[in-house]
């Protein structure tokens, strides 16, 4: 290795073949970016579909994304997946970081079967994103979408998603109900501060079965152990008596 490869400079015989590199030679997949949003509503799991208004599948729903951009420029190729997946978001909710603060945004997997989209050979990076329900309301649908609608989990066996949309949901909730295990991703979809009643309402929804509350409430005081939770101030107002409520403790306590 060269001196100047060692310092980080382009080596001199390298730039001449980028210079004379026929990028057109080879051909060129599209990627897209795919988001499956997710909230909790009424203890029920919804993710946010939007309505085509474009052809292919024109009418139909489908999830929220688009083309990353790219550039023909050598040293400067265009958009990062995660940029994408972030300008998306905002684009196709209306939500950004300065009105709704920072989102869970994390990539799920790459579609790339040949035919899943009709006009050309697209790859598809997706990712899933959570929104706590206090910030449905400010969503609105963006970009070429006729209507933002949030639909149920379990309605989506008879929704007939556009594209392979399906099997990216499907594929992100096997990733959200195991990510559910090893991290906080809960935290995401509750109010800043919440009961053990809303916690558990959150688990039950993400992997769609009911949990008996004594084992949840023995995992929520480990939970408090070991710093992920500590009490906040307050009570929360339920059909029995009044409940003691909790906060993500962002730094162990």
């Amino acid at each position: 290795m060269t001196a100047k490869a060692k310092s980080g400079k382009r080596d001199p015989e390298e730039e001449r073949f980028l210079e004379k590199y026929k990028a057109g030679a080879y051909a060129r997949p599209s990627v897209t970016v795919d988001l499956v949003i997710l909230t909790v509503l009424d203890n029920d799991l919804k993710v946010l579909l939007v309505q085509r208004n474009e052809h292919p599948f024109k009418g139909r729903w489908a999830l929220p994304g688009g083309f990353v951009r790219v550039s023909d420029d050598r040293k400067d190729q265009g958009e990062d997946l995660d940029a994408a997946a972030r300008r998306e978001l905002e684009e196709e909710t209306g939500l950004s970081k300065e009105t709704a603060g920072d989102f869970f945004l994390e990539q799920v997997r790459t579609f790339g079967r040949p035919g899943r989209d009709p006009r050309m050979r697209v790859i598809s990076v997706a990712y899933y994103a959570l929104v706590r329900s206090t910030l449905v309301p400010l969503i609105r649908a963006g970009g070429d979408a006729l209507v933002a609608r949030w639909f149920s989990v379990a309605e989506l066996a008879d929704a007939a998603l556009a594209f392979d949309h399906a099997e990216i949901v499907d594929a992100t909730l096997v990733k959200a109900r195991a990510d559910l295990d090893r991290s906080s991703i809960a935290f995401e979809l509750v109010p800043e501060t919440f009961t053990i009643q809303e916690l558990r309402g959150v688990h039950e929804a993400i992997r769609g079965e009911a949990l008996d509350p004594g084992n949840f409430r023995k995992k929520f005081l480990r939970m408090i152990e070991d710093g992920h939770i500590e009490a906040a101030r307050g009570k929360r107002a339920t059909a029995s008596k009044p409940a003691s409520v909790y906060r993500f403790a962002r730094s162990p306590v």
